[in-house]
């Protein structure tokens, strides 16, 4: 896979798994609609930069793990691969009929918490620590630094997440009706599900 190949292929995996509901789609769309769009931009602000220490510390742990061992890497990649699959799997056989964004009321706080808000719910999710690890590795092409092109593919992880989530607070009230009916959320999951399995099949597979 040539670096252009990997920067493509993440692109197109990266901004399907982008939309497809979860913690943050849900904290954007509740922050938009209750507390306006400014702190919902402060909320995105938040999980994006979340994003970028998720990103950072698996650039830079699997940068030094593939630099010491080939064998750390392969039992990390055998590790990742699992996870991916097992994860796809269970999207594809049990997917969500629904994705309900709750009525909730105002929540005190300044901006910055907003900010904050955000930014914690992203950290404090092991989920995405494991997303990182787990992804990350299958676009490394060979012969490429680790930790500076897995830096790069965080940046533009975090930059679809800026269009997403723009386009969630331009567009709360609509996107969130999308997002409650059943076939949409379904075909979501089902179609991240294909994408885990796929790649995690490619990384346990991969010759490197």
């Amino acid at each position: 896979m040539t670096v252009v190949q990997a920067l493509i292929a993440f692109t197109v995996a990266a901004g399907l798994l982008t939309l497809t509901p979860g913690l943050d789609t849900a904290l954007i769309l509740r922050t938009a609609a209750v507390e306006g769009p400014k702190r919902a931009v402060l909320a995105m602000v938040g999980i994006l930069a979340g994003c970028f220490v998720w990103g950072g510390l698996a650039a830079f742990g699997l940068g030094a793990v593939l630099q010491a061992s080939a064998e750390a890497f392969h039992l990390l990649k055998w590790a990742g691969a699992a996870y991916l699959v097992w994860l796809g799997i269970g999207l594809i056989l049990r997917p969500r009929a629904s994705f309900e964004v709750n009525d909730t009321p105002a929540m005190p706080g300044s901006d910055v918490a907003w900010m904050r808000r955000g930014f914690l719910s992203n950290v404090l999710n092991p989920k995405m620590g494991v997303f990182y690890v787990s992804f990350l590795p299958q676009f490394l092409p060979a012969g490429v630094p680790a930790a500076p092109f897995m830096l790069l593919l965080t940046t533009i992880h975090v930059l679809l997440g800026v269009v997403w989530l723009g386009l969630l607070i331009a567009a709360t009230q609509p996107i969130a009706k999308i997002l409650k009916r059943a076939v949409v959320v379904r075909w979501l999951d089902r179609a991240t599900g294909g994408v885990f399995v796929a790649f995690g099949l490619g990384l346990a597979f991969d010759r490197r």
